[in-house]
């Protein structure tokens, strides 16, 4: 997903629940308010680019620090407001602002926690980094002379961001906290894709090609002259420094096989990203666990579909037959994305039957730019910006058209668009009565379990009525199950890339290439993909119980209501709204 998203992605380790008998104390109150708006002044100012994404344009004109010492003092800061949250007794605060103190305090809490093993020397990976800071312009607006100028003083200040990230990664090198070879070796070519003879081709240019008319055309001259001499003078030179560093230095020092358990206390630091990640106190062996028996599970109801389509054939001939017959694929880049166009038409009008509540704030489709499509996933969401002048922008893979399945489209766009990412992100943007850092932060546990569990509402939405559609649904709940056993086996167990290409390929129906591409991505982001999954199971569960306590009184949109009704919270937080809910319709 994009920067946002990774900053965003808040998670905890909790607190034990405590029981409010009095009324709020307002001084107590004021207090935490004032502290939660501090902080996300500091956050703001302390990280440009995520400022940028949410469309506050103060900060356009730098990017993050990323010396030791700023790091350094970012894990000081954070000491400190855990000690001035110490001084606030959440037994004092409202209802909201109890939880609110309780995800806010084990945020802080886990990046204490998380500074140790210093994972901030790894600032890159073939799935983004600062080898991709030029998209941090398409999600801005150029609407004035100073948005250019900003963005203009951003480029002549790139050399110093670059020589800050090198250094990171020397000193990854030089802790031996880097990655497996095969999956940084994809990043040169996106370097080289930075470095353009002619400036007005760089993907750092995109925002002058265009230039609004009210902006007089001898100034819009003038900043294009300016921005083509920054690209020229600092955006190529320092990608060509980058790209000799990469491959004489970086690449040669990354580790032959992939795995957190050959980096410094890589097993502590796995299992804690995996609390972080599903915000449980799992172990990755009962996550591996849990991965095995759903794999079994779904497996099971995929081969009632093949009975059913009345293929002749052992399980490993069908999918082979999915991923290599071609009248499940389009050859022409073009009507893939008008069909992806076509299925979210479809999709859009039926959310009210099951959502009491849908957002304002629309969404749009566009393809994933094409310097990075051969390197990443089928698709990913972009959530809003914070000011509403860009909406949510669900991105597909045009890429090799022949290796993205029919079958698989319509799961696709529940997940990443409505009513799955878009529906409840944009949602959480637009309540009221919440900080800031709850509205445009989240879980992933919370936020993929969600659009995981949005996959399994397309049956109730009517979609999947072709057998084959119903086995992409299969194919995609699958693929998340997988991802609970090879993440685990790579990172915990010892599994090699090429043990977990194979398992993920005997068990789900996705091309060879997307295979590929999604190993990469758990070795380069380890953890991340067991929260899926996770809070899928436990959406599921809250329903389950919501259905049978409640029986004919249970409301599938009050449901969905409650559950988006406080933002992405941490699983345990969510099992208590849910549990609340119960209570008062009884």
């Amino acid at each position: 997903m994009s920067r946002l998203q990774t900053a965003a992605l808040f998670v905890l380790l909790l607190l034990p629940r405590t029981v409010c008998t009095a009324d709020p104390d307002e001084s107590q109150t004021a207090a935490f308010k004032k502290l939660l708006d501090d902080e996300w002044q500091w956050k703001l100012q302390d990280d440009p680019e995520f400022a940028s994404w949410l469309g506050d344009r103060r900060y356009g004109d730098r990017w993050q620090d990323l010396s030791l010492a700023a790091i350094r003092n970012r894990f000081e800061h954070h000491k400190t407001v855990l000690n001035q949250l110490d001084r606030i007794d959440p037994e004092n605060l409202s209802s909201t602002d109890r939880t609110s103190y309780e995800l806010f305090r084990g945020e802080y809490q886990n990046t204490v926690e998380g500074h140790r093993f210093g994972w901030y020397h790894v600032p890159l990976n073939q799935r983004g980094g600062i080898q991709d800071a030029n998209s941090l312009a398409s999600a801005m607006s150029f609407d004035s002379v100073k948005d250019y100028e900003a963005w203009i003083a951003r480029l002549n200040s790139f050399p110093k961001y670059m020589n800050q990230t090198i250094a990171l990664l020397q000193g990854g090198v030089d802790k031996r906290i880097v990655h497996h070879r095969k999956v940084m070796a994809r990043v040169p070519g996106q370097i080289r894709r930075q470095i353009v003879d002619d400036p007005t081709k760089s993907l750092f240019y995109k925002p002058f090609r265009d230039m609004p008319d009210s902006i007089d055309e001898d100034e819009q001259l003038l900043l294009q002259v300016q921005a083509a001499k920054a690209i020229r003078n600092k955006v190529s030179p320092a990608y060509q420094k980058l790209l000799l560093f990469f491959e004489e230095v970086y690449l040669p020092a990354c580790f032959e096989k992939a795995g957190f358990g050959q980096i410094p206390n890589g097993g502590e630091f796995y299992a804690f990203k995996a609390r972080q990640f599903t915000t449980t106190d799992l172990t990755p062996d009962q996550i591996h666990d849990i991965g095995l028996a759903e794999v079994a599970r779904i497996r099971a109801e995929m081969k009632q579909v093949i009975k059913e389509v009345g293929f002749q054939g052992t399980f490993d001939e069908f999918l082979e037959h999915l991923r290599s017959d071609p009248r499940y694929y389009y050859e022409d880049p073009n009507e893939l994305m008008a069909e992806y166009q076509a299925i979210c038409r479809r999709i859009d009008p039926l959310l009210p039957k099951m959502f009491g509540r849908l957002p304002k704030i629309p969404y749009r489709l566009e393809p994933i730019p094409e310097h990075l499509a051969p390197d990443t996933t089928t698709a990913y969401y972009r959530p809003p910006s914070a000011d509403g002048a860009r909406g949510g922008t669900y991105f597909v893979n045009l890429y090799r058209p022949d290796t993205r399945p029919k079958y698989e489209m319509e799961v696709l766009s529940v997940h990443e668009a409505v009513p799955g990412h878009h529906l409840q992100i944009a949602i959480s943007q637009e309540l009221e009565g919440l900080p800031e850092f709850r509205r445009y932060g989240g879980y992933t546990a919370f936020i993929e379990g969600w659009g995981l569990y949005s996959e399994r509402l397309g049956y109730e939405l009517g979609l999947y009525k072709d057998p084959y559609s119903r086995f992409g649904q299969l194919t995609y709940d699958m693929w998340r199950a997988v991802r609970l056993v090879v993440d685990t086996g790579i990172h915990h167990k010892g599994w090699t890339r090429d043990e977990a290409i194979h398992f993920f390929a005997i068990n789900a129906a996705k091309s060879m290439h997307d295979i590929e591409n999604e190993i990469d991505r758990y070795i380069a982001w380890p953890g991340q993909a067991l929260a899926y999954k996770i809070g899928q199971l436990k959406i599921l569960e809250l329903r389950a119980k919501a259905e049978k306590e409640l029986g004919d009184e249970f409301n599938l949109s009050d449901f969905h209501d409650t559950v988006l009704g406080q933002g992405a919270v941490t699983l345990s937080v969510l099992e208590r709204i849910v549990d609340e809910w119960i209570a008062e319709q009884k």
